[in-house]
């Protein structure tokens, strides 16, 4: 006898039994949920609220630890674990239950697009975790300076800056200055001046660098910031100066095709 006949026997109709399946699952995982959420609030941890607690960390183990997790996650990701997975130990929740990896997208200028660098962008992401975004208050302006001044000191420095003791590439990886916080622009000015390709162990080296150059500059500030001694480096506002988002040196990739916003009347 087919299950249908069998059902009709009884009374009982297969939307019933889906309906009921589907009660049982989400009952079941209602009840996952909150086991998660009691375990959350019994640690002290929640990923709901932020900004999150900071310790200070060795800029020097930070570096080291982003350049070889830039060989498993990539640029954004291995900053962002670079400071994250020493908190995990140092504090525990909520950082125990934030997903590093997930942010592996940022490689590449994001998705590869050739964007932001992964490495600003990790930057951003950690600074506003433990300090807050500026839309919270005066307080939290800080976490803006620490992400923005990041953005300018990539695009100011000769990088990368770091250099592991025992590096995974032994050809000297030399310095450039992108005056760009863009992935393609840093990328391609590297290529330029190196004369390697993209895909050549040199260029993942360099890039593996600069993320630890990063993730250094970055635990420098945290650690100024933490002491009460942290000053901004930059006063960069394009949206005030300029009435539209921007970086420093548009002409990079821009020449008479530089978007021209309106101005608010003041």
């Amino acid at each position: 006898m087919s299950e249908d006949k069998k059902m009709e026997e009884t009374g009982i109709s297969r939307r019933q039994v889906l309906i009921g399946t589907g009660a049982l699952a989400a009952s079941t995982a209602l009840m996952q949920f909150g086991g998660l959420l009691r375990s959350a609030q019994a640690t002290g941890g929640t990923t709901e609220k932020w900004p999150w607690p900071y310790e200070k960390l060795d800029p020097a183990k930070t570096a080291q630890l982003a350049y070889d997790e830039w060989y498993r996650v990539f640029c954004g990701a291995a900053v962002i674990n670079s400071v994250v997975s020493q908190l995990r130990e140092k504090i525990g929740e909520p950082y125990k239950s934030f997903p590093s990896d997930a942010f592996v997208f940022l490689e590449g200028g994001i998705a590869g697009w050739g964007t932001v660098c992964g490495s600003n962008a990790g930057a951003n992401v950690v600074s506003n975790l433990i300090i807050g975004p500026r839309i919270a208050g005066k307080d939290c302006e800080h976490g803006h300076s620490i992400g923005s001044g990041m953005m300018e000191w990539y695009s100011e420095t000769a990088l990368p800056v770091f250099e592991p003791k025992e590096p995974k590439q032994p050809t000297k990886i030399v310095q450039t200055t992108s005056k760009s916080p863009l992935c393609h622009i840093s990328v391609g000015k590297w290529m330029k001046a190196s004369g390697f390709a993209l895909g050549s162990p040199e260029r993942k080296d360099r890039c593996a660098r600069v993320a630890a150059s990063v993730a250094y500059k970055l635990v420098e500030d945290l650690n100024a910031w933490k002491d009460g001694k942290y000053e901004s480096t930059t006063d960069w506002a394009p949206g005030k100066d300029l009435g539209i988002t921007a970086q420093m040196n548009c002409e990079e990739c821009h020449t008479k095709d530089v978007p021209s916003p309106p101005m608010a009347k003041k």
